[in-house]
């Protein structure tokens, strides 16, 4: 591809972001993200890419809007790492699959259902879809210090937001029934749709990512007759988010 001044898809350039980013989905989340921030400065949009650049703990960070879905994602810290970004945290949300799974709680990802195709093109369907560990565990730390529901597990990730919700209209309605139900039986936490692409895109580039989710509902309690309101403050999981970016910053300088 031809080389530009600026990335062909975020409209930004080396200097513009640092090595530490904030992944939520959603352009609108970003300036509430960098909210968080010392000295926010925005950087621009393109597409479904809002970035904004500031500082955590004296660090220069950044929060990048990835937009829907694994293929967005992948572009999205394919050209970030190529202006220098290594590390990652994923700030989205999720509908809940398990039962005790409740509208509000901070999910942590300790791995990913490849049930997308993006991460296809960078893996064989045998590599696992797992985020890096430190983050992870700096993740699970930051929500129980601040007191937050924060449960550990996997999560389903999949391309099509209306299989989940509408999976009979589809004329292929009996593979994804089918499916469904075998990720209820293993335990599966929740279900997205990044998370999958973004962890075996950061193996293949050599870079660190993680992820954490705010719940806003869980279709199989509402199925089951046990309803609880939708939630879509999404500030816990944005805490989180940042709170364990603080400790990997903290990590790093102690060169841990």
């Amino acid at each position: 591809m031809q080389e530009t001044e600026k990335l062909y898809h975020l409209h930004c350039k080396a200097g513009d972001v640092g090595r530490y980013v904030m992944l939520p989905g959603d352009p609108g989340r970003c300036e509430a993200i960098a909210a968080h921030f010392d000295n926010p400065v925005h950087i621009g949009m393109n597409r479904e890419f809002n970035i904004w650049t500031g500082e955590l703990l004296g660090e220069k960070v950044s929060v990048c809007s990835t937009g829907i879905g694994g293929p967005s994602a992948a572009i999205a810290m394919e050209e970030l790492v190529k202006i220098g970004a290594d590390t990652f945290i994923r700030v989205g949300t999720c509908g809940g699959i398990r039962m005790d799974v409740v509208p509000g709680d901070v999910i942590v990802a300790t791995g990913a259902v490849r049930y997308e195709h993006t991460s296809w093109e960078y893996a064989p369907i045998e590599y696992p879809a797992v985020p890096d560990f430190d983050i992870t565990a700096a993740l699970k730390a930051a929500g129980e210090e601040l007191g937050y529901p924060v449960k550990t597990g996997v999560v389903q990730c999949k391309d099509s937001f209306y299989g989940q919700h509408s999976p009979q209209l589809s004329p292929v309605h009996y593979e994804l029934e089918h499916r469904w139900e075998a990720y209820k039986r293993l335990g599966v936490l929740a279900s997205e749709m990044e998370s999958a692409a973004l962890f075996v895109v950061a193996a293949a580039l050599g870079v660190r990512c993680g992820s954490c989710f705010h719940v806003v509902w869980n279709q199989e309690r509402e199925k089951a007759g046990l309803f609880i309101p939708m939630s879509e403050d999404t500030s816990a999981a944005i805490t989180v988010g940042i709170g364990a970016m603080k400790k990997i910053i903290a990590a790093d300088r102690a060169g841990k």
